[in-house]
C-alpha cells in the first residue's frame, strides 16, 4: 500500500514537470522570435529618422573670420562704412544720394557770394559805402528757396526716421544688451541663453585669431542673417551707448531704462562697433562685435551655448502632449482614488452622532 501511494506521488510530479515544461515553452518563443528580427529593425529605422530629422551641423559652429574692410574701420577712409542692412542701406541713400549734392550746392553758393562780396564791396572799391537797407524781392527769394529746399528733404527724412522706430515684428530676435564698466553682457531669452560677457581681447590674442586689435572680443553677439534683431538695451552702472556702424545701430544704454532698437543684417560677417559715450577710465575699451551668420550656423552656434533655436514656440507642443500611459499614469490615476478611501474612514466617526 505504501509502495502504490509512493509510485501514485512520483507520477503526478512527473505530469507536473512536464506541463510545466510544456506551459513555458511558448512563452519562451516569442521573446525569441520578437528579439530575432523585428526589434534591430525598428531601432534602427527609428533611429535613422531622428539622425535625418536631427538639425544638420549642431556641433560645427566655428567663429568666423571677418573680411578686411568689411564692418570695420578702413585706413584713410573719409566715407561711411559700407551699409549691411536695410535702414543702413537707405540712411546712406538719403545722406549720400539726397543730402550731400543739397549740401555741397548750397556750400558752394554760400562761398560764392561771400568772396563776391569780399572783393566786390571792399573800401577801396566802394569809397563812398552803400546805404542800401531793404530789399524785398532778395528777401522773399531767401526765404521761399530754403523753404523749399527743406521741404524737399523732409520726405525722406521723416520716412527714416519712423523706419528706425517702426515696432519690432512679431518674430524678431530678441536679444538683451547690458553695458558694464567696462563690457558687455548679452541674453537670448527666448532661447534660453543666460546672460554671457563680452570683453576685448589683448594685442597678442587679436592677432592669433586675425581680428583687429582694439575690437575684437572673446565671445561676440551671434545674429542670424535676414531675420529682424530687437536689442532691449540698458546700463548697470553709468550710461553707456551701443552702437555698430556698418548696421547703422545706435541706442544709449541707460541705467534704470529699458530703450529698444532693431536692425535686420543683410549677409554673412563680423560687424564692429564700441561704446559710443563717455562712461569712464576704460570707455575705450569696450568693442562691440556682432557675428551674422545663416539660419543653419546660427541654430548650430545655440545649441553650443545650450540653448533652444525654436524657443518657446517649441516647448508649447510637448506642454501640450497627453499623459502617458504606464507606470506614471498608474501613479497619478492611483492617488486620487486614495481620497475616497480616506473619507469612508472617516464615516465611521460620524455614525455615532446618528446612532444616537
Amino acid at each position: 500500500m505504501k509502495s502504490l501511494k509512493t509510485l501514485v506521488i512520483a507520477a503526478a510530479l512527473s505530469l507536473g514537470a512536464v506541463g510545466a515544461g510544456h506551459a513555458q515553452a511558448p512563452a519562451e518563443a516569442p521573446a525569441a522570435t520578437a528579439s530575432a528580427t523585428p526589434a534591430p529593425a525598428t531601432d534602427a529605422a527609428t533611429q535613422a529618422a531622428a539622425d535625418a530629422a536631427a538639425p544638420a551641423g549642431d556641433a560645427t559652429y566655428v567663429p568666423m573670420k571677418p573680411a578686411p574692410g568689411v564692418g570695420q574701420p578702413v585706413d584713410a577712409g573719409i566715407n561711411f562704412q559700407t551699409q549691411e542692412s536695410p535702414i543702413g542701406e537707405q540712411a546712406y541713400w538719403f545722406s549720400h544720394v539726397v543730402l550731400l549734392p543739397i549740401i555741397t550746392v548750397i556750400s558752394l553758393f554760400v562761398l560764392g557770394l561771400l568772396l563776391w562780396v569780399i572783393v566786390r564791396y571792399r573800401a577801396k572799391a566802394n569809397p563812398v559805402p552803400s546805404k542800401t537797407t531793404h530789399n524785398t524781392f532778395i528777401e522773399i527769394i531767401w526765404t521761399a528757396i530754403p523753404v523749399l529746399i527743406l521741404a524737399v528733404i523732409a520726405v525722406p527724412s521723416i520716412r527714416l526716421l519712423a523706419a528706425q522706430y517702426e515696432p519690432p515684428k512679431k518674430d524678431a530676435l530678441t536679444i538683451k544688451v547690458t553695458g558694464y564698466q567696462w563690457y558687455w553682457g548679452y541674453a537670448y531669452p527666448d532661447q534660453g541663453i543666460g546672460e554671457y560677457v563680452s570683453k576685448m581681447l589683448t594685442e597678442e590674442q587679436a592677432k592669433a585669431s586675425g581680428e583687429p586689435y582694439h575690437l575684437a572680443v572673446d565671445n561676440r553677439m551671434v545674429v542670424p542673417v535676414g531675420q529682424q534683431v530687437k536689442l532691449i538695451i540698458t546700463g548697470a552702472d553709468v550710461i553707456h551707448s551701443f552702437a555698430v556702424p556698418a548696421l547703422w545701430t545706435k541706442m544709449d544704454a541707460v541705467p534704470g531704462r529699458a530703450n529698444e532698437t532693431t536692425f535686420t543684417v543683410n549677409k554673412p560677417g563680423v560687424y564692429y562697433g564700441q561704446c559710443s559715450e563717455l562712461c569712464g577710465v576704460d570707455h575705450g575699451y569696450m568693442p562691440i562685435a556682432v557675428e551674422a551668420l545663416p539660419m543653419d550656423k546660427w541654430k548650430a552656434w545655440v545649441r553650443s551655448k545650450g540653448g533652444n533655436p525654436d524657443g518657446a514656440e517649441a516647448a508649447a507642443p510637448a506642454a501640450a502632449q497627453p499623459v502617458p500611459e504606464g507606470p506614471i499614469a498608474a501613479v497619478r490615476t492611483t492617488a486620487p482614488a486614495e481620497t475616497p478611501d480616506t473619507a469612508a474612514g472617516d464615516a465611521p466617526a460620524a455614525s455615532p452622532a446618528t446612532t444616537n
